[in-house]
């Protein structure tokens, strides 16, 4: 779902019951960029998944804790306001959200690669 048409919204607005399952919501997509909220309460990626995106992705928490696991053993544990860059196929998953956890992600093309 894109948020547009002269209305606005508040990144903060949660809903009263957390699902079982993580929201999200599309926030922006324009051809070189996606903004994405999403709201998680205790999910976290499955054992052996590993993320490789396309495009690079910057992260931010502006409610709660999350952490990202790197193949290698490291962990990166974000609290509100921390940020993350993750470039594009950088072997990632969550392995820790609180209740809530509330994420902003931009996706964005790799710049090394063409853009169409």
């Amino acid at each position: 779902m894109a948020v547009g048409g002269g209305g606005g919204l508040n990144l903060f607005d949660l809903p009263p019951q957390f699902s079982q399952e993580e929201v999200t919501q599309e926030l922006l997509s324009a051809p070189n960029v996606r903004i994405e909220r999403i709201l998680s309460s205790g999910q976290t990626s499955p054992e052996g998944f590993w993320y490789d995106q396309e495009e690079n992705e910057w992260v931010t928490i502006l409610e709660g804790e999350g952490e990202v696991a790197y193949p290698d053993g490291t962990k990166v544990r974000l609290q509100k306001g921390d940020a993350l860059l993750l470039p594009a196929h950088q072997l990632h998953r969550v392995s820790y959200t609180s209740t809530p956890c509330l994420w902003l992600c931009v996706f964005y093309p790799n710049p090394q690669e063409e853009l169409i």
